[in-house]
Parts: C-alpha cells; sequence; structure tokens
C-alpha cells in the first residue's frame, strides 16, 4: 500500500511541471486575445474608431514576429527555468502596466512588453514541455499546452471579456497581471532545472533553414494564419452587426472555439501519429472551408455555433499539427526553430488583422471571412503540393 502511495507521488510530481506550463499558457494566451474580445469597450474609452484600437492587436503581432528570432538567440543558452520565469515576470508587469494606462499610446507600450515577453514564450514552452515529459508521453504533453490555450478560449477570453465589460477593461488586464504573479510563484516552485540549448548565432541560420520541411511548413503558416486572422479579429463586431447577436451570447459563443480546442487535443493525443496527412488536411481545409462559409452562417445562431465548432476544431489542430511537424523535423536547436515559426505565425495574425481592418473600413466587416478564404485557398494549395511531400 505504502509503495503504490509513493508511486502515485511520483506520478504526481513528474506531471506538476506540466501542469506549471499549462497554467502558463492559459494566461499568455488569454492575455493575447482579449483585446479582441474588449475591442468595443478600448476603442470607446479612448475615443478612437474600432479599426485603429486593432491596430493594437497588429502592433503586438508584429513585434513578436520582429523580435521572437533575435530574443531568442540573445537567451539561447540560458538555463530554461530561469528565462521561463524571467519572461512571466516581464509578462505580469506589463499588465500591471496596461491597468494603469492614461492613454492608447501608453496602453500600445504596455502591450509591447506583453509581446516581447510572448516572444520568448511561445519559443521555448512546447519544446521544454516535451523535454520534461514522462517517458512515452510527449503527444499528452504538447496536449496540455493546447488544452491551456483552449481552457484560455473557454474561461479566460469571456471571462475577461465578461469584467470587461461590467467594471472596465482595465480591471480585466490588472486580474491577467495578479494571475501571472501567481503562477510565477507556482513555476518557481515546481518547475525542473533543465540545460538551456546551446548558444546559436544568426551565422547557423542557413544550415537550419536546409531542413527540407521548414521553408513550407513556414510558408503555409504564415498564410493560412492570415486567412484566419482576417475574419477571426473582427469576429466580435461581425456577430453584432451582421448575425445581430447579443453582448451576452457573443461572450458565451467566443468560448466555443476554447472547447472545441479541448475535444481537439484528445482527439489529437490519441490518433495523430496514425493519421499525421489527415491531421493536417483537416486543418488547413476546414478554417479555409469556415471562412468562406462565415457569412453564410450568419443568418441562424443555430448554424453559427455549428460553424464556430468546425472552426475551432480546424485550429486547434492546425496549431498541434504544425508545432509537432516542426519539432519532428529540427532535432538540434528546437527553440530556435520554434521562434521563427513563432515570428511568422503572429506575422500572419499581423497582417490578417490589418487586411481586416481595411476590409471593415474600406467594405464592411461582413466581407472578412470571404476575403480570409480566398488567402486559405492559397494556404490549401502549398500545403498539399509543397509542404506535405517534404515531411519526415
Amino acid at each position: 500500500m505504502q509503495n503504490i502511495t509513493i508511486g502515485r507521488r511520483s506520478v504526481a510530481r513528474e506531471w506538476l511541471p506540466l501542469l506549471a506550463l499549462t497554467f502558463s499558457t492559459f494566461i499568455f494566451n488569454t492575455s493575447e486575445f482579449i483585446p479582441i474580445g474588449l475591442l468595443s469597450d478600448i476603442a470607446a474609452d479612448f475615443s478612437i474608431t474600432e479599426s485603429k484600437a486593432g491596430l493594437m492587436i497588429t502592433i503586438y503581432a508584429w513585434v513578436v514576429a520582429l523580435t521572437s528570432l533575435p530574443l531568442m538567440i540573445l537567451a539561447s543558452g540560458i538555463e530554461s527555468k530561469r528565462l521561463m520565469c524571467g519572461i512571466v515576470t516581464l509578462f505580469a508587469a506589463s499588465h500591471i502596466l496596461s491597468a494603469i494606462s492614461t492613454s492608447y499610446w501608453m496602453l500600445m507600450v504596455s502591450r509591447i512588453g506583453v509581446a516581447c515577453a510572448h516572444a520568448i514564450f511561445w519559443s521555448i514552452v512546447t519544446p521544454l514541455a516535451v523535454k520534461i515529459a514522462p517517458q512515452g508521453h510527449k503527444a499528452a504533453a504538447l496536449s496540455m499546452i493546447v488544452a491551456g490555450s483552449s481552457i484560455a478560449m473557454i474561461v479566460g477570453l469571456p471571462m475577461g471579456r465578461a469584467i470587461g465589460i461590467a467594471t472596465g477593461w482595465r480591471t480585466t488586464f490588472l486580474i491577467i497581471g495578479l494571475l501571472a504573479f501567481a503562477i510565477l510563484i507556482f513555476l518557481s516552485l515546481i518547475l525542473p532545472r533543465t540545460e538551456g540549448e546551446k548558444a546559436f548565432s544568426f551565422k547557423q541560420l542557413p544550415a537550419l533553414l536546409r531542413i527540407p520541411a521548414l521553408p513550407p511548413l513556414y510558408i503555409v503558416t504564415v498564410v493560412m494564419v492570415t486567412a484566419h486572422f482576417t475574419a477571426y479579429s473582427y469576429i466580435e463586431p461581425f456577430m453584432a452587426q451582421t448575425a445581430g447577436i447579443k453582448e451576452e451570447t457573443i461572450t458565451l459563443l467566443l468560448s466555443m472555439f476554447g472547447i472545441m480546442g479541448i475535444v481537439g487535443s484528445i482527439l489529437f493525443s490519441r490518433y495523430f501519429e496514425r493519421h499525421r496527412s489527415l491531421f493536417m488536411r483537416i486543418a488547413v481545409m476546414g478554417i479555409c472551408a469556415s471562412l468562406l462559409l462565415l457569412k453564410p452562417a450568419a443568418w441562424s445562431l443555430q448554424s453559427i455555433i455549428a460553424l464556430l465548432a468546425l472552426w475551432g476544431l480546424s485550429y486547434t489542430f492546425f496549431g498541434m499539427v504544425f508545432q509537432s511537424e516542426v519539432i519532428r523535423n529540427v532535432k538540434e536547436n528546437t527553440s530556435i526553430a520554434m521562434s521563427i515559426y513563432s515570428g511568422i505565425y503572429n506575422v500572419g495574425i499581423g497582417g490578417g488583422a490589418l487586411i481586416g481592418g481595411l476590409v471593415c473600413s474600406g467594405i464592411n466587416v461582413d466581407t472578412t471571412g470571404y476575403i480570409g478564404g480566398i488567402i486559405g485557398i492559397a494556404a490549401c494549395i502549398i500545403c498539399v503540393m509543397y509542404l506535405q511531400p517534404r515531411l519526415k
């Protein structure tokens, strides 16, 4: 009996560090997307247009895109626990600054601080989770990281939005900052020390990029993420203005992405290794179809729910499949490869938000899905014809 108890404690100790990383992904993802849920309130508070408020999403994404690789190269060689705790500290402090912002540009500066933390976090969290995972549970470790992101969509984003609407958007940012400090304490107590990767220089980049699968992985990522965020960045005003959905219902609908993220992470952990190609095709084609069907689905609440379920599942598969393939195809300097992935991913976020803003200003918010879908078709073609034949 004593041996069973000791065994259970040992198992718990093995999984607690992954739980700490899961909490971290939860708070980082909540922060990344909370401006989408509070876009109208932030715009109203600073007396600016929704398009100008949406520029904050674009700037944030492009700072991540520009700093991911150089910051990760500077940080390469730093012990992983020390690095993780340092970036969570920066993340938390930047949210306190967001909460006390008295102008749009002060808020923008605070979000740039968050973006710098984000740039390193998403470069190291997935490789670190795989590294510290119990033997034989790497897919489950990756699923936990995605689950943290999904719970952010289910709980973090809707709750943050509800708090922001009830008490002001600054309260939401303050709570995120305080929760981040609590997670920092948990990480400092539970995360094991692991060796950082060897120092990396820009001179080594050409050799890394000669890995056959990497360039097409990056190209499909930036094109598909641009397509996705062309519509998703403005999903709140779309549902309010085009679909005529009430504020409180929009909050619940935004959680659909998170619910499907949990479903997707379970399916991924069980079936991905046997059906890698199928998962990739479902991801890219599912996102593309969802974008093209966004406007037609706006005619009823039921069709919107069905569409968001498909979209959320496809988007979950996309993130998990493509990160997994980067890790699979890059045996050394994985964090550097992931920093490039994170950077180009955020080029897509910023580009999508910018295109979506131009569409909203120049045409109408109800056409964002069609424009995103056209971009998504290009990603599907590149994926099937250029990427999949080069994967290991």
